[in-house]
């Protein structure tokens, strides 16, 4: 395991488990939204995709998200591991809410010094309601992509509570 894709909805806990991954296994580790979102007003990095194709290329890493799909498939490619955060909705969404209501509540500053604000609950793309309304859809897709030759040979462990990845993790 030198290149290792952490998938799920948002909120499962992509982030968290793959830094944890990073710093016992000493390879690094890339946070997505980070790179992709590198200024206020949530702006985008026009390099995203060639930043991201590079890393990609290089020997060792960790990402840890499914979304952007303009470097989905290359990530899916170049893995050799997968891990699935496969929770159900009742875990995701308690954990999404908290953090999202942190965020808000305390201003914390995120990708590109932005800050979740009370307006963004209103939206549809706000996290918590990304993951209530895609998390089928989510669910689906990445299993499709577990299954898809043209990313073989691909490692897939699936976890479907947060015990069975913790325990996993321990372990790593």
């Amino acid at each position: 395991m030198r290149r290792i894709l952490v998938v799920g909805i948002s909120g499962a806990g992509k982030s968290t488990l793959a830094r944890a991954l990073s710093e016992r296994r000493g390879l690094p580790y890339y946070e997505m939204d980070a790179l992709h979102f590198t200024g206020p007003d949530w702006a985008v990095d026009a390099a995203f995709g060639a930043r991201t194709a590079r890393i990609a290329a290089s020997p060792d890493w960790i990402f840890d998200s499914f979304g952007y799909p303009e470097v989905r498939d290359l990530l899916w490619k170049h893995a050799d591991t997968v891990l699935w955060l496969d929770y159900p909705k009742r875990v995701v969404m308690p954990r999404i809410l908290r953090r999202s209501l942190r965020r808000t509540l305390l201003r914390e500053r995120i990708f590109g010094g932005n800050r979740e604000k009370l307006t963004d609950w209103f939206r549809r793309d706000h996290p918590a309601r990304w993951a209530w309304s895609q998390h089928a859809a989510r669910r689906s897709e990445i299993h499709r992509r577990t299954r898809d030759p043209r990313f073989a040979p691909l490692r897939v462990i699936r976890f479907g509570t947060p015990a069975e990845a913790a325990g996993w993790l321990r372990s790593a």
